[in-house]
């Protein structure tokens, strides 16, 4: 099972968008995939239209009560998409899980002693945004990590420290995440603005820069909104199509990953 962490610090760049509609676009293509909401907002959870009765197992309770992941998982009604839901009460884990030893692998060794890994091939973990210990679980429990960014010069600011803590969490680690790639959000490509920051990325970041950009559209919001991915709100949209191309991408990165992989053993 890959697992991709999908984390910005710096709110409102698309991150719940792309963990749910990238998610639906890789289980379209025949993948078996896992979103997890890692958030306390619970936007993943409501943006996939999961009304979580009361008695259901979430985040909260594997994380901080040691439920069995499996039983936190629920279906979605995009077939191949499973979710593992969120709660407010998640926001307070960080507090009642400050004196645990290994508290920021606590996501991590949830999945292994699930066994969940047969069960998908992909998980997608949709992080808060922020770099406290909801975060790092994320980056613990993932084998890479996928950035979504917006074409503005503050999110160019903000990447820097994200990568100085996915360094950190590699050095303890000794293997820890690596940077999948960066994707563009919102983007207004005809703005001179849009086109200095993929100068400036393209320049620092060279192919870890997806050559997918999710173009600013109105259709996104409204599926956010009415609790539904874009391919169930407007298919035949911009959006649709931009999550549709970077699911592609993404698959073919991790196929030249496996036969690099497979040429060096």
């Amino acid at each position: 099972m890959k697992t991709v962490a999908v984390i910005n610090q710096k709110g409102g760049v698309g991150k719940t968008t792309t963990t749910c509609n990238l998610s639906v676009a890789l289980a379209r293509l025949g993948l078996r995939v896992l979103a997890v909401d890692l958030d306390p907002q619970s936007h993943l959870s409501l943006h996939l239209n999961k009304d979580i009765p009361d008695e259901q197992a979430t985040l909260y309770e594997v994380l901080v009560k040691g439920t069995p992941v499996r039983q936190a998982i629920v279906p979605v009604e995009s077939a191949g998409l499973s979710l593992l839901p969120s709660h407010i009460d998640l926001s307070s884990a960080e507090l009642e899980l400050a004196g645990e030893i290994g508290r920021e692998s606590i996501l991590k060794t949830a999945f292994n002693d699930g066994k969940i890994d047969g069960d998908y091939d992909v998980a997608l973990i949709d992080c808060p945004p922020s770099l406290g210990l909801l975060a790092l679980n994320g980056l613990t429990a993932a084998q890479e990590v996928l950035i979504p960014l917006q074409a503005e010069f503050f999110s160019l600011h903000g990447i820097g420290r994200l990568l100085e803590v996915i360094e950190v969490v590699n050095r303890r680690l000794r293997k820890g995440p690596e940077v999948l790639g960066i994707v563009l959000c919102r983007l207004q490509k005809n703005t001179r603005l849009a086109r200095e920051v993929l100068d400036e990325l393209r320049q620092h970041f060279g192919d870890k820069l997806f050559q997918t950009s999710i173009h600013q559209n109105v259709r996104l919001a409204e599926a956010s909104s009415h609790g539904q991915s874009i391919f169930s709100y407007d298919e035949s949209s911009t959006g649709a199509s931009d999550y549709e191309s970077l699911a592609r991408e993404l698959t073919q990165r991790w196929d030249e990953q496996s036969q690099a992989a497979s040429a060096s053993s």
